[in-house]
């Protein structure tokens, strides 16, 4: 692996950006997550309504999956770049620490963000594509350069940049997007402000440093945790009512048994609503996306349908 160093040259000192860099502005653990949504809902969808999953498909949707997430966190690496040195969570990051500039971050960030969206024009279908370059425009424009600076709902509206992944896989198993691919690309939808609130109830200091309208600088922590426990109670009879779309007894358990957990926490953060709680709601709420979908393709997996009568 190339180390971080400045080598002499006539025209000036080169940097070499090493591995460690190119990773940290990919933000990993983002892609590892919507890869996991994307693979599980195209798994999901090639088993509840066909055809039979095609594994090249699937190796091509986790690569284009990949670089679009990448792609698209680069490029708010480098948006954030005038922020980022305001707050102690992000002031090490690659641009305000200088270790990488930001004029490399932004032609990565463009360059995968484009590769991504062309591989998957020659390697998926048309709507599939049509999902991951509209992932990268919710998160990258409507959210980052337009709504994080200028409105509370920030992070409610940019949250469907994550259901892309989901309808993107849906749609690479399938080639079209009918109701229960669309409701289960809502989840992630639905589940985005809870998760992000908690976590910005943890930071909310940094938030306020750099003039960030996340809702705890708005309007205190006391009222940011009822919002949280007002769209979780939302969250979770909107996960089980999934059931009566085509979801089995497998995933109506699993979604019961992790959005009551979700549930409980959220409502103890109403009566404790410290920076510490947050960060424990937070620690549940983090995986639940991973463990929903992964629901899903074992529901998928071992269907046994609800009947609703």
């Amino acid at each position: 692996m190339i180390s971080f160093e400045e080598i002499k040259f006539p025209q000036g000192p080169l940097r070499l950006v090493g591995l460690k860099e190119v990773l940290e502005i990919s933000k990993p653990r983002i892609v590892v997550l919507l890869v996991i949504t994307a693979v599980t809902s195209m798994y999901a969808a090639s088993k509840l309504i066909g055809p039979q999953l095609n594994y090249l498909s699937l190796l091509h949707l986790i690569i284009a999956g990949s670089l679009s997430s990448a792609g698209s966190s680069a490029l708010n690496h480098y948006y954030d770049r005038d922020i980022d040195p305001l707050m102690k969570r992000t002031s090490k990051r690659p641009i305000p620490s200088g270790r990488m500039s930001a004029r490399n971050v932004l032609l990565y960030g463009l360059a995968v963000s484009a590769i991504s969206v062309i591989y998957a024009w020659f390697t998926l279908n048309a709507l599939s594509t049509f999902f991951i370059a509209l992932g990268i425009f919710f998160y990258v424009i409507i959210y980052t350069a337009w709504l994080k600076r200028t409105n509370s709902s920030n992070i409610v509206i940019g949250g469907f940049a994550g259901s892309c992944a989901a309808m993107a896989g849906w749609s690479a198993a399938t080639g079209s997007m009918d109701i229960l691919g669309a409701l289960v690309g809502i989840l992630v939808f639905a589940w985005t402000p809870s998760h992000f609130w908690c976590l910005a109830m943890k930071i909310r200091d940094d938030y306020a440093e750099a003039h960030v309208p996340m809702l705890p600088v708005l309007i205190g922590m006391q009222k940011t945790s009822k919002y949280i426990l007002a769209n979780t109670a939302i969250l979770l009879p909107y996960s089980l009512a999934l059931v009566a779309f085509g979801l089995g007894y497998v995933y109506l358990v699993i979604a019961a048994a992790s959005g009551g957990l979700m549930l409980l926490y959220h409502y103890k953060l109403t009566k404790n609503p410290t920076s510490d709680f947050a960060w424990k709601a937070y620690k549940v709420t983090a995986p639940y996306l991973t463990i929903i979908f992964v629901g899903i393709a074992l529901d998928a997996a071992f269907h046994f349908p609800v009947i609703v009568k």
